[in-house]
């Protein structure tokens, strides 16, 4: 079932897995793993913290600096150049599924912008990226620190921030078109390798920049200049079947944990949860 290798262009070949261990069961799937507990962010002894209808600042002794009111429930919050963008989630359904966001002071809470969107990243000087998908929408924006636009690009998905930005895309298709792409000035688009599903789960970070992507069963590696490699084919999915599979993606000093639930052909709603715990370990592979 699992198998572990190279492959791709010979980026990635900086890291390598092997299995530990590997079990199955029935189970259910996580639609997304649940944000944990504290600040939505911090910077410089400053944190901000959300709950349904207010988002709010504290020092470091915990005293509140300034509330704001917000729609819906904030899920994240990006500070950079004295501005702190929020994201939120809907109370009500609306067509997008998410309210907000806002891009606020830091200083004392005061409104800057109202913008769209339903995830977001930054980059130092008060860089903001905003992105959605859906309903023919499948775009990123770039906004300065006064909610200015100040570029575009056709792509959206999990954002990777460094020296640039990358973007594991997640289009929601099928066939799928994403890829793993790097977003230039301009509103262009370097793309890089194709994935096999169209969602993606939230990839890993390695501290050299690689980017670890479950793609269908399959465990990719993406260094900052796109090359790719195969880390491990543990259980890969038809193109046609990704509906079928949820993944995700979790790391624990030099283990990762890899699971995989796979819906049943003749069962609607019944899963078995493929679990598998990879060493990761630089270097070449071993003999």
């Amino acid at each position: 079932m699992a198998g572990c290798g190279e492959s791709g262009d010979g980026a990635g070949g900086a890291w390598h897995v092997s299995v530990v261990k590997y079990r199955r069961g029935a189970g259910r799937p996580a639609y997304g793993a649940a944000r944990a507990a504290g600040p939505l962010a911090r910077r410089d002894g400053l944190s901000v913290l959300g709950r349904t209808g207010e988002v709010r600042c504290v020092d470091s002794s915990g005293r509140v600096l300034w509330t704001a009111a917000c729609s819906g429930v904030p899920n994240a919050a990006h500070i950079s150049g004295g501005r702190v963008l929020v994201t939120t989630d809907s109370l009500d359904y609306t067509p997008w599924g998410h309210l907000g966001p806002a891009l606020l002071d830091l200083a004392d809470g005061a409104p800057v912008a109202e913008l769209r969107g339903a995830s977001g990243a930054v980059l130092s000087g008060g860089r903001f990226f905003l992105g959605l998908e859906g309903y023919d929408v499948f775009d990123t924006w770039e906004y300065d620190r006064d909610g200015a636009l100040v570029d575009s690009w056709r792509s959206y998905g999990h954002y990777v921030t460094g020296t640039g930005i990358r973007v594991v895309e997640t289009d929601r298709n099928l066939p799928t078109g994403s890829r793993v792409v790097r977003l230039l000035p301009g509103g262009a688009v370097e793309r890089g390798p194709a994935l096999t599903d169209p969602l993606c789960p939230e990839p890993l970070v390695l501290a050299d920049g690689t980017i670890l992507v479950l793609d269908a069963g399959v465990l990719r590696a993406v260094d900052r200049g796109l090359g790719h490699s195969v880390l491990a084919e543990l259980l890969p999915v038809d193109p046609d079947q990704t509906w079928r599979c949820r993944g995700g993606l979790r790391r624990s000093g030099d283990r990762l944990t890899v699971t995989l639930a796979e819906e049943h052909r003749d069962r609607p709603g019944k899963h078995v949860v493929h679990t598998w715990t990879l060493a990761l370990r630089p270097g070449p592979a071993a003999v």
